[in-house]
């Protein structure tokens, strides 16, 4: 059995160890509750969009536009793959990453040549071990809100490769944050541009005059609709990754005192041990004393 001593110095580090993660279990649950709230906070701008697109659409204005225009046979397709800067989150990379060979795999058995824009740092070093993969951007330390000018070099890079005919589609691979106990690595299609369309279109927008025409505000709308995306995909694929770093750090803080109590018993016993052992001999000593 090891010694009291060993025993307090093991003690003294998974009690040092839990006050990290306990730390960290925290700080990750506030920056979860931010991203949840940028989340939100984009909610009515994407549905303006989306009642604005309806009602092109039922003006026939998507079918003529080449952000529209769905390919009879995917020959190529860009992969936007949006994992972490930094481990301790579980099985969130893992998950992520697995989706993105599944497709690797499936578009290779299909022949379809694909390009990655890959994002955060676990991804680029997963791509980088990879053979015969075209890396289109590589991007890594994004901000939890990324700005304007990072965000357009990712979807500016998709829609330049879209519109010059070099790809076919573009797909996003990322982890959406369903709930707190369930987030599900996914793919969605955001090229050639697709929404959901809306119930009703309000008075105000079918009324609206379009300056300097609709073809033009079509093109914005379409561009800030990918942008959404895209900048969505991020937000809960941050949201997703600080909820599962929350509770791999709950977990581990959990384990940490679960480790402490069965050290400090397995102490106390090495304790009590040693006085018993003292006392056997102090008798002994007596016992020989009075021979």
């Amino acid at each position: 059995m090891p010694s009291t001593r060993a025993l307090k110095n093991r003690i003294r580090s998974v009690k040092s160890t839990k006050q990290i993660t306990k730390a960290m279990q925290l700080v990750a649950a506030s920056k979860m509750r931010k991203a949840q709230e940028a989340e939100k906070a984009m909610e009515p701008y994407t549905s303006a969009a989306r009642e604005l697109l309806t009602h092109l659409a039922a003006q026939g204005e998507t079918d003529r536009h080449p952000l529209f225009r769905t390919p009879e046979k995917i020959t190529s397709r860009m992969l936007i793959v949006i994992g972490t800067d930094k481990g301790l989150a579980g099985a969130y990379d893992a998950n992520v990453l697995k989706l993105y060979a599944r497709q690797l795999i499936d578009d290779d058995a299909a022949g379809v040549k694909n390009q990655t824009i890959a994002i955060g740092r676990r991804t680029n070093r997963f791509v980088s071990r990879l053979k015969n993969v075209n890396v289109a951007a590589a991007y890594q330390d994004l901000p939890d809100d990324p700005s304007g000018s990072q965000l357009r070099a990712i979807v500016d890079t998709a829609l330049n490769a879209f519109n010059s005919g070099e790809i076919d589609v573009v797909d996003i691979v990322y982890t959406e944050f369903i709930n707190s106990v369930n987030q599900q690595a996914i793919v969605k299609r955001i090229l050639p541009a697709g929404f959901e369309e809306t119930e009703e279109v309000s008075e105000d927008v079918r009324t609206a005059e379009f300056e300097p025409s609709a073809e033009e505000v079509l093109e914005a709308v379409t561009y800030r609709l990918v942008e959404a995306q895209v900048y969505f995909a991020l937000l809960t694929a941050r949201a997703s990754e600080y909820i599962m770093r929350m509770l791999a750090m709950k977990n581990a803080t959990d384990n940490a005192n679960d480790l402490i109590d069965d050290l400090t018993l397995a102490m106390n016993k090495a304790r009590q041990g040693a006085i018993t052992q003292e006392l056997a001999e102090i008798s002994g000593g007596v016992e020989a004393l009075k021979e």
